[in-house]
């Protein structure tokens, strides 16, 4: 067993492309010690490939133990590719669990293949791990199983995943931007603080004269800063440590954080456009994979990443127990545009409510798109004036003494 073990762990790993017996592309992983028996053992899973490379190997080190959500979004889609092509859940299990270069990602599958293999349900086992599978993945995957259409659930939830993280990833790099933008602002002024402006200081010293306010306020600034710079920067990480706790701990400051976010300008508006595509994203995955509208309200709610659209989206959850339409709902909520409003009620109307759903995420997620694309162009002038005020600034005060000296000498 142990001689096994080693054999498996001395394959390689393909990516591989192919075309399914149904005509539809399919694309993964596989081990194998050749491009030939790899494709050999796509032929035999029904997958004629038209591409296999070996997967290149990490520049530095080994697997990492942590498993991310972006790998278990790939780990989905990998699930729902083989179970589209025929494999069985146990074998799509173990054979993913043998390409993987994470250990830890590894140890999980073998983990939940070994309970799948003893007869619980897979819902059931993804369950006993809710760090990386939430209530909504198990839940789906509960509602496949019950329908018997496995694979066409963990095709939706490995869409909804991908969206989801493509989602996430727009709005960290739309939130990254200004951040970017503070810290070398903070970093430039310290350094012309601390290094700086001490070099004028020793000029001035010679002047024997009075030195001008702004200099002055200046210069008192840069003495702070070279003095006690470790109480700024201890400030800053407990500044940061205290904002994380109260935000984690205390849900009505978290709530004012959520909704004064919303508020900023630029990043606002795309936090909006993100909120609105992932509960339309949720909702039209939940509800079209069986799940009734209620709980697939809940699900909304759980997923909205906001508590402005949470609470809301809880609100609509009672109306519409209540017999209310949820194009209604929402209209009394006051945060959805009447353009989502309008096709919800369409799809209400025409029973197609998750079609539509899904049409209304997919023009959010690209308007998300299309405005971080567009965030670097509408900062630029921000950042300049920020920059140029700050630098501006502290040149002016070191020069000012020597333009009023210049008028002394010229009078």
């Amino acid at each position: 067993m142990a001689k096994q073990k080693q054999q498996i762990n001395q394959l390689d790993t393909f990516q591989w492309v192919g075309v399914s017996s149904r005509g539809k592309k399919l694309e993964g992983e596989m081990n194998g010690s050749s491009i030939a028996l790899v494709k050999a053992q796509l032929r035999k899973q029904g997958i004629t490939p038209s591409k296999v490379k070996k997967k290149p190997k990490p520049l530095f080190g080994g697997g990492k133990q942590k498993i991310t959500a972006k790998e278990i979004a790939m780990l989905t889609r990998q699930i729902a590719t083989m179970l589209l092509a025929g494999v069985s859940l146990v074998q799509a299990i173990d054979m993913i669990a043998d390409g993987s270069e994470n250990k830890g990602m590894q140890s999980l599958l073998r983990t939940i293949g070994d309970e799948v293999k003893a007869g619980q349900p897979l819902s059931t086992a993804l369950r006993k791990h809710p760090k990386y599978f939430d209530d909504l993945y198990c839940d789906l995957v509960a509602s496949g199983e019950q329908s018997g259409a496995l694979d066409r659930i963990f095709d939706r939830v490995a869409l909804y995943k991908e969206k989801a993280e493509a989602l996430k990833s727009k709005i960290k790099k739309a939130m990254f931007y200004p951040t970017a933008v503070m810290v070398v602002a903070a970093l430039v002024t310290s350094i012309l603080l601390i290094f700086v402006v001490p070099q004028f200081q020793e000029i001035f010293a010679g002047f024997g004269a009075e030195l001008p306010a702004f200099t002055l306020f200046v210069i008192k600034i840069s003495e702070f800063m070279q003095s006690y710079w470790w109480v700024a920067v201890i400030g800053i990480v407990v500044g940061g440590y205290l904002f994380k706790q109260a935000r984690m701990n205390n849900k009505q400051f978290s709530d004012k954080v959520d909704a004064a976010i919303l508020k900023l300008p630029v990043i606002g508006m795309i936090l909006n456009k993100a909120a609105v595509a992932r509960y339309a994203r949720t909702l039209s995955t939940t509800f079209a994979a069986g799940v009734p509208l209620v709980d697939a309200l809940d699900s909304a709610a759980g997923a909205s990443g906001n508590a402005v659209y949470r609470d809301a989206i809880l609100d609509i959850k009672s109306e519409v127990s209540s017999g209310n339409p949820m194009n209604w709902a929402m209209r009394n909520s006051n945060i959805f545009p009447d353009m989502v409003i309008q096709m919800v009620a369409i799809g209400e109307e025409s029973g197609s409510l998750d079609d539509m759903l899904a049409k209304v995420a997919t023009i959010y997620e690209q308007e998300v798109d299309d405005a971080v694309d567009g965030l670097s162009s509408l900062l630029e002038p921000l950042i300049m004036a920020v920059l140029g005020v700050l630098i501006g600034g502290l040149i002016v005060a070191m020069y000012l003494p020597i333009f009023q000296l210049g008028e002394v000498v010229g009078g």
